[in-house]
């Protein structure tokens, strides 16, 4: 077993080969221990150069809607008036501090998400 940090793509494209010749490795095992570490590493290479922007907070709130199935007026419900939740979904009016909040703590929006502009 040699490890070492990913720096390049050749790099990157070895680890993932040995992650697949290792997949089921059995946990504990001088291999499965490999499979950790690699993953770890493997992770952490795509994280810094691969990395996935954060969706804008209006298309997040519509497709929470939906896997909630939510209307405008449970949406309504959770920051106000029905006009505001129309001017919301329609980019008209922007998210309030608290509205960010209700949204957070209802929809389990993340923050980072809400919080960006658009």
């Amino acid at each position: 077993m040699e490890i070492k940090p990913i720096k390049t793509e050749k790099d990157y494209n070895q680890a993932l080969e040995r992650l697949e010749e290792i997949f089921d490795a059995k946990k504990g095992s001088p291999e499965g221990d490999e499979l950790e570490v690699l993953g770890i590493l493997v992770d952490q290479y795509e994280k810094d150069h691969f990395p996935i922007d954060l969706p804008d907070p209006i298309e997040a709130i519509k497709f929470r809607m939906e896997q909630l199935g939510y209307n405008q007026t449970d949406l309504a419900s959770i920051i106000g008036l029905k006009s505001r939740a129309s001017e919301i979904l329609n980019k008209k009016r922007k998210l309030s501090l608290e509205m960010i909040r209700q949204l957070h703590d209802r929809l389990n929006i993340p923050t980072d998400v809400l919080i960006q502009t658009y």
